[in-house]
């Protein structure tokens, strides 16, 4: 193989945690090569639409039918608007089916989805790491607390987050700087929780946003605009952050437009020498080999080259001596609610548009356990004011109605569950080499649904919203239970879980395949169950945390 085709390490995706392994293999001394599905996508210089306003974009900003006609996944993302639409991929060139409904929205480009994530980082509890094996549900997670807390930190003092410790023990504390102050309305909730909850509190989200300068980046400017990508480098991002750390060393070389078909896998070295990759333009297929490779590239990525890196010894797919590659897939579900608005404090307004919400931390299945389902839930919670546009369902007309809708209207307030799912062997990913995509590749199939579990909880989740809100005195208040189709939370997971045992998971509790130890998958794929907070954090810390490890391995020829 070519010397210019060696490097000490490869990751594939350059996204989350392909950020976070390319930046702590190479600050580790490791020659290492990124490698990108999509286009090439430079921070700032290609955020195109960053400081454009409506009136400055096509259709004031709404998506077409031609757009929805590419796009007929991604256009349903609550995010998606002509500002953002560039950051999907086009549907109809990267297809995959659905033997049930599941909505997977993608950005193929350099920093993937750490471009248009919510930002939202929380770190899991034991309550989270010992919940399996409590419950008997799945299998126990090899780590606890205790092994990814100094990894937490880690990931946060160098990231930079925003937001507020709840003090409780299954939200535990972070590294975070000041958090956004609370509005008005924000602020009632608040003190009328603490006079009749005991169990719940409304805090400021922790969030991977700037409240202040960290590291040369800029603080938030409150626009709101985050998923067009942030020219202030306020928020964390793969290309603002953890790429440009890497590429100050000297030793990262970043590849776009590089598609990976398979892991070369050696059965005499008992390990993966390297990676095929096909030129998404060209479609020419050239190998690269590494003494390390970190799986990276999200949960459904990293799976489908798992099962399509096929040998003898592996006939079922790369370290899936388990037989549980490809299944368990897991979400969160986000289906229960309430909403409701204030007619008081109406003299009181904000300034700018915060790009982080207010969080209510999990309650349910903490201090007592529930007869209905198991595990729990945590709500974001967002307010404002109402604007001009409560004037476009009405049957108003002249100067006193134009001048009613040129103030501020009521507060109102949206509050959102977000549940954990349970793994169900059942939902899961596979491939189908009977129906190539654009590259040859196999195409991915995707099952997944929720069960009588989630569907309790999130009537739990809505019935709870509403007891809250009017606590809060909040008026007109409405709750929703709705239908979540699966992958919609875009917070998928699982499906080459970690595990203590190498006959029931793929990965060891250092990311590590169990059979090929020179393998690790650090993205969304190593998840052994969903907890209520979001996972990104735990991505990331999981990665810098297998990065030391895997470097550590191979300094002393153990890898």
């Amino acid at each position: 193989m070519a010397r210019a085709n060696t490097f000490d390490a490869i990751v594939v995706g350059s996204g989350m945690s392909g950020g976070w392994a390319a930046k702590e293999l190479t600050e580790r001394g490791l020659k290492t090569l990124v490698l990108e599905r999509g286009r090439n996508l430079r921070h700032i210089v290609d955020y195109r639409t960053a400081l454009q306003d409506p009136w400055q974009l096509p259709h004031y900003n709404r998506p077409s039918q031609q757009d929805r006609a590419a796009q007929p996944i991604q256009s349903t993302l609550y995010l998606y608007d002509q500002s953002t639409k560039q950051h999907f991929v086009n549907d109809l060139e990267h297809p995959y089916a659905q033997a049930q409904p599941f909505n997977w929205y993608r950005g193929s480009h350099v920093g993937g989805r750490s471009l248009m994530w919510a930002r939202h980082v929380f770190r899991y509890s034991d309550l989270d790491f010992e919940a399996n094996l409590r419950e008997g549900t799945g299998v126990d997670w090899p780590i606890r607390y205790a092994d990814i807390a100094p990894w937490y930190e880690h990931v946060e003092r160098f990231i930079g987050a925003s937001g507020e410790n709840a003090g409780l023990p299954q939200l535990p504390d972070q590294v975070l700087q000041p958090a956004f102050e609370m509005n008005a309305f924000e602020k009632h909730i608040r003190s009328r929780f603490a006079a009749k909850f005991t169990d719940r509190k409304l805090i400021c989200s922790a969030t991977a946003v700037l409240s202040r300068e960290h590291n040369g980046r800029g603080p938030c400017q409150g626009r709101n605009q985050c998923a067009r990508g942030c020219p202030f480098s306020a928020y964390f991002s793969s290309n603002g952050v953890t790429l440009p750390a890497a590429a100050a060393t000297g030793r990262l070389t970043l590849q776009p437009d590089s598609i990976v078909h398979s892991l070369i896998y050696d059965d005499s070295k008992r390990r993966v020498t390297g990676v095929r990759v096909i030129d998404a333009r060209t479609k020419q297929t050239t190998e690269y080999s590494a003494r390390v490779v970190f799986l990276c590239a999200s949960t459904l990525g990293s799976t489908a080259i798992l099962l399509n890196s096929r040998s003898s010894r592996f006939p079922n797919g790369l370290g899936n001596d388990s037989g549980v590659l490809g299944h368990y897939l897991m979400d969160h579900h986000n289906g229960g609610g309430a909403v409701g608005s204030f007619s008081q404090l109406s003299d009181r307004y904000y300034r700018g548009r915060r790009s982080t919400s207010m969080y209510i931390p999990r309650f349910r299945n903490v201090a007592h356990r529930e007869k209905s389902f198991m595990r729990g839930y945590g709500y974001e919670v967002y307010t404002s004011r109402q604007n001009w546009t409560r004037g476009l369902e009405s049957a108003g007309f002249g100067a006193a109605f134009k001048n009613e809708i040129t103030r501020p209207g009521k507060w109102q307030v949206y509050m959102e569950g977000y549940g954990e799912t349970l793994p169900y062997k059942d939902n899961r990913v596979w491939l189908d080499p009977d129906r190539p995509d654009p590259w040859g590749l196999p195409t991915i199939n995707v099952s997944m649904s929720y069960r009588d579990n989630e569907r309790r909880m999130s009537e739990q989740m809505m019935a709870d919203a509403v007891e809250m809100l009017k606590a809060a005195d909040v008026e007109e208040v409405s709750g929703f239970n709705r239908e979540t189709v699966p992958g919609s939370v875009i917070h998928e997971m699982g499906t080459a879980r970690m595990g203590r045992d190498p006959k029931t998971s793929v990965l060891d509790m250092h990311n590590q395949v169990h059979a090929v130890p020179n393998v690790f998958v650090t993205d969304g794929s190593c998840m052994v169950s969903s907890p209520t907070q979001n996972p990104s954090l735990t991505y990331m810390a999981l990665t810098a945390r297998a990065s030391a490890y895997a470097v550590e391995r191979l300094g002393k020829g153990e890898i």
